[in-house]
């Protein structure tokens, strides 16, 4: 395949190395400069993108080495954005304390600026292989606060606020385009969040409907991608969280599957690594023409999954879906957030490179 997504492929965020970790704390205590830090995640950046060129991915990333956090260091960016601390369990995280800040709407939204272009032109600078941009999906601005979250001030009517998102990630994903992003990957864990009974009781409890949110949620990614180049192929990532191998959501993708595969996007990234995912029946649905990257290897464990065991679950899936529209990767990133999982850089590796062996043995 020339056009993403690959049959081994990958969802973006990499380890950290402990030398990159350690300059980043520094920077924070104020100890390091900004300019020393850019230095060093420039470094661990072409390392990173050396190694995975090197074991034969066909996509590369940054390994999101700049981030604290998947999501909040670019939705922080928008106008309007406030990351304000969690008062509260919003989502209970199996086995963790801590929980990160919350992304509240306290202004009108909107992009006044690029964000992350920066980052993904160094990226182009060193990729042989395609470079791929990850940034969270538009809904992220929006499950985990909630319309309690949302300024009523700013936004007394909830279809002006989603106007607003979407035209503001029409702006940041011009700058993207502008910068030579043509493979961009939404990380929308909304989609397999909204499955699971708790979320839903928790969405009640901010002030909305957890059944009309996937429609709603699909819509604002359609109108966010609307002038997108004709050339830049878009996925979506979803899974059931993935903070320091920890997990937050489960259950099946039914009651959500027909709007997820709704939007206008060329590939689906999809958490089966686990029975907390179900199973492959409601890939029955995919729209033909359309991928589903089998996340079959997990990032949350260092145990390394045999080549028959993924063989076996991809022949699984493709009693459901045309062995010719499904791929592989790990279920998430290794690193969502800058803790990192529960695993090691060898860990890591072997992995992906398993993943690139299966594709191989697969499809050719």
């Amino acid at each position: 395949m020339n056009r993403p997504p690959f049959r081994a492929d990958q969802v973006g965020s990499l380890l950290r190395p402990d030398w990159l970790a350690a300059a980043r704390r520094a920077w924070k205590q104020g100890e390091m400069p900004a300019v020393a830090l850019h230095e060093l995640e420039d470094k661990a950046v072409r390392e990173a993108v050396t190694r995975q060129q090197s074991i034969g991915l066909q996509a590369v990333t940054d390994g999101e080495f700049r981030r604290d956090w998947w999501h909040l260091d670019f939705l922080g960016q928008l106008d309007g954005v406030t990351l304000t601390d969690n008062a509260g369990e919003k989502f209970h995280i199996a086995g963790q304390s801590e929980q990160p800040p919350i992304a509240s709407v306290t202004g009108k939204v909107a992009c006044s600026r690029p964000i992350m272009a920066d980052h993904f032109a160094y990226l182009k600078s060193l990729a042989q292989a395609v470079p791929k941009m990850t940034i969270p999906s538009p809904s992220m601005l929006h499950l985990r606060g909630g319309r309690a979250a949302i300024s009523r001030q700013a936004y007394p009517d909830l279809d002006a606020f989603w106007d607003d998102v979407a035209a503001a990630y029409r702006v940041a994903i011009a700058h993207l385009a502008e910068a030579g992003c043509r493979y961009l990957q939404l990380d929308d864990i909304t989609f397999a969040y909204l499955c699971d009974p708790k979320i839903q009781a928790n969405c009640v409890a901010n002030g909305d409907d957890p059944t009309a949110l996937p429609r709603r949620y699909a819509q604002v990614i359609n109108d966010a991608l609307r002038g997108r180049p004709e050339d830049m192929t878009v996925t979506i990532h979803t899974c059931r969280g993935n903070f320091k191998s920890a997990w937050v959501a489960e259950g099946g993708y039914d009651p959500v599957v027909e709007a997820m595969f709704s939007t206008d996007v060329d590939g689906y990234f999809m958490e089966f690594d686990s029975a907390r995912a179900g199973g492959f029946e409601p890939l029955r649905k995919l729209p033909a023409g359309k991928k589903v990257v089998l996340g079959l290897v997990t990032t949350k464990l260092g145990d390394l999954e045999s080549k028959d065991d993924l063989k076996r679950r991809i022949d699984e899936a493709a009693r459901t879906v045309p062995l010719d529209q499904l791929c592989l990767s790990p279920q998430c990133g290794f690193s969502s957030t800058h803790h990192g999982n529960a695993l090691s850089q060898d860990d890591q590796w072997r992995k992906l490179e398993r993943v690139v062996e299966v594709a191989r043995e697969v499809w050719g």
